[in-house]
């Protein structure tokens, strides 16, 4: 049972972080941007079932939820925060396994050897500041010159990410892929 250690505001007035004392899992991504999609996880499913939510993200010790603008936030976060308190914590052994079978996209030695680069550039420069604001990016897919992208969490529905942010991480690939351009999903 995960305890909360604080509670965040974000840059995206709808969503809220969960920071917590014990993992939920051990490196391994958790977003969801409906109900069916959410329906194998427990947790997120349960915290679907509160009216208003429209985006649950998690990974290792924080959980981004995001509503849809209509409820009042102290209310839902007491909801939300029962339902995380309900979750068993992670276990690393099982954590491992289902890391170990996430399949790889077939890509060329050369285009793998870019997203290689593209994703250290990424983890080193990006996703940090939008983890620490409650999202992240995930990469779709690489085909010639066209990185295609997705938010996650707080990210998601945040305007600034669809602007400045991607903006900015196409202007930072560019230094690495100069004919590169981005694209969000």
């Amino acid at each position: 049972m995960p305890k909360i250690a604080d509670i965040e505001d974000t840059p995206n007035p709808n969503a809220k972080k969960f920071i917590l004392k014990e993992p939920l899992s051990w490196g391994i991504t958790h977003s969801y941007e409906s109900a069916a999609q959410a329906a194998d996880d427990l947790l997120a499913a349960s915290i679907f079932d509160i009216e208003h939510v429209t985006n649950v993200f998690y990974v290792d010790r924080w959980l981004t939820v995001t509503q849809d603008g209509d409820a009042d936030w102290q209310q839902l976060l007491r909801r939300v925060a029962d339902r995380i308190r309900a979750a068993p914590a992670a276990d690393e052994q099982s954590a491992k396994l289902t890391a170990a079978a996430i399949p790889i996209e077939d890509l060329s030695p050369d285009d793998q050897q870019r997203l290689y680069m593209i994703n250290g550039l990424l983890d080193e420069q990006i996703r940090p500041y939008l983890q620490g604001d409650g999202g992240d990016l995930h990469v779709l897919g690489l085909e010639w010159n066209r990185l295609t992208v997705h938010y996650q969490g707080a990210c998601g529905s945040c305007p600034s990410s669809i602007s400045g942010t991607l903006v900015s991480i196409e202007q930072l690939l560019k230094t690495i892929e100069p004919d590169i351009e981005v694209v969000a999903l």
